[in-house]
């Protein structure tokens, strides 16, 4: 049997090569199994599944495993955001719910994501639970059954509930909605057409090739955001990721507001108008904009692994959350819902630019002038095992030197984090630079944080070029 190994949210492989219909349905045997062991099956469990190749077969065939062993499975009448389906998980009172996504990877790879019966990713415990009873026997029941239902309509009310609508319409300003091919198509629209908000959507039809892009809402993907929001004289553009839960922007000008800017923006709204209670959460991987803003409010601030899972985590440990949430978009309000949320975190943007009166490229501004400049950028590395494990041992080694920049200390929370004597130019970000191999796949991700766009750039160079280095001189 091909081995599966569970990464920070869930299983993810390659389709036709290990993203199988048998290790598909060896995933949902371990779900069945885990939820009899250690939840109620009586609750039932919700499937749902995205925009991508062969995922409603797969979500069917996820239900009919499940169902096997005696458990009640409710399965998406049609495609459906990973939020609405957690929403629904913690609505209906279920025992969890599966999604069939790879979120943000490649067409050619599919995925699923278990959502726990609080209604968010499943911890690291709960995770490993399930990994632990990949191959046992599955259990067998009397009484399963599966059936259709609507995870959408309710989820959307409440999202309309939760955000300022009024406010966003009387505003009247433009905006571009990228929804990149994916479940999130149509939501954010149908809601903007209800208020009469100028708008328009591209790469709105469900394509599971995602051509052109993958449905990650980072540069280069999100180049046609950036010529339809200056095209059309837009105020800013939104995008949520495959499975609309991530989320990123573009400023009136076409420039990439990344993910971190918005939550950051997101944060200094919070904090500033709504003052609801609750620590600060970011994972290792995250701006330190944030950390500043937290420490101007006086509230707390907590690092944890990469991941939503680790939000969760902290959450159902007894600590009170305002905002949570990671490098790659996924950002949540657990007073909403302990998930991440593109559909939710987009609207939201629109309400604190209205709120505001401002463009998003004044919202960024106004952060970067504030709390100092923060640049980011990442660089994804495919990559020999070998050449991977090289670097990482020669990473935990604590290097004294990243090019030409001297290291001052390191971090290893979550993969190895340098931080530089890069120029803060003033009062802007202290550089760092952050090593962290894939735990699934023969992948290497360098992510870079400094004062501005050039040292950035050359920081991250230098990274790429310290990982190949033994390669290099081999």
């Amino acid at each position: 049997m091909q081995q599966i190994k569970f990464g920070t949210d869930g299983w993810r492989g390659v389709i036709a090569d290990d993203y199988t219909y048998e290790n598909v349905r060896r995933v949902a045997h371990a779900i069945a199994n885990y939820v009899h062991q250690y939840e109620d099956p009586s609750k039932g469990i919700l499937v749902a599944y995205d925009t991508r190749f062969g995922s409603r077969r797969f979500g069917e065939i996820t239900a009919e495993a499940i169902a096997s062993s005696g458990i009640r499975v409710q399965i998406a009448r049609k495609i459906t955001p990973t939020p609405a389906l957690s929403y629904m998980v913690r609505d209906l009172g279920a025992a969890g719910g599966v999604m069939i996504t790879s979120s943000h990877n490649p067409w050619n790879w599919n995925g699923v994501k278990f959502k726990a019966s609080f209604g968010g990713s499943a911890t690291p415990p709960i995770i490993n639970k399930i990994e632990a009873l990949l191959d046992t026997k599955p259990v067998e029941g009397k009484g399963g059954s599966v059936v259709e239902a609507d995870f959408k309509t309710r989820y959307i009310a409440a999202v309309k509930a939760f955000v300022d609508l009024k406010l966003i319409a009387r505003a009247k300003q433009k905006f571009a909605i990228d929804v990149m091919y994916g479940a999130g198509h149509g939501i954010i629209s149908d809601i903007f057409k209800e208020l009469g908000v100028p708008h328009l959507e591209i790469h709105g039809e469900p394509n599971p090739l995602f051509p052109g892009m993958n449905p990650e809402p980072i540069l280069p993907h999100l180049s046609g955001l950036q010529d339809a929001v200056v095209a059309n004289h837009c105020e800013a553009g939104l995008a949520t990721d495959g499975d609309a839960d991530r989320i990123a922007a573009v400023a009136e000008d076409g420039s990439f507001v990344d993910a971190h800017k918005c939550f950051a923006i997101l944060l200094e709204w919070l904090l500033k108008r709504k003052q609801w209670p609750g620590a600060i959460t970011r994972a290792f991987n995250t701006t330190r904009m944030l950390d500043r803003i937290a420490k101007a409010y006086g509230r707390e601030l907590i690092e944890h692994g990469i991941g939503f899972k680790y939000v969760a985590d902290t959450v159902l440990s007894g600590k009170q959350v305002l905002i949570g949430g990671e490098e790659s978009g996924g950002i949540g309000i657990p007073r909403f819902l302990l998930e991440r949320d593109g559909t939710l975190n987009a609207l939201l943007l629109a309400n604190v630019m209205a709120e505001e009166g401002k463009t998003m490229g004044q919202l960024v501004e106004d952060l970067q002038q504030k709390y100092g400049r923060h640049y980011y950028g990442r660089r994804d590395l495919r990559l020999t095992e070998e050449v991977k494990q090289s670097a990482l041992r020669r990473a935990a080694a604590k290097p004294p030197t990243i090019g030409r920049y001297k290291v001052q200390r390191m971090e290893d929370l979550d993969g190895f984090k340098f931080f530089l004597d890069a120029p803060t130019n003033g009062n802007g970000a202290e550089a760092w630079v952050l090593v962290r191999g894939s735990g699934t796949e023969p992948l290497l991700r360098v992510y870079c944080e400094a004062a501005a766009p050039e040292i950035v750039s050359d920081i991250l160079d230098s990274a790429v070029a310290f990982v190949h280095e033994r390669a290099t001189n081999a």
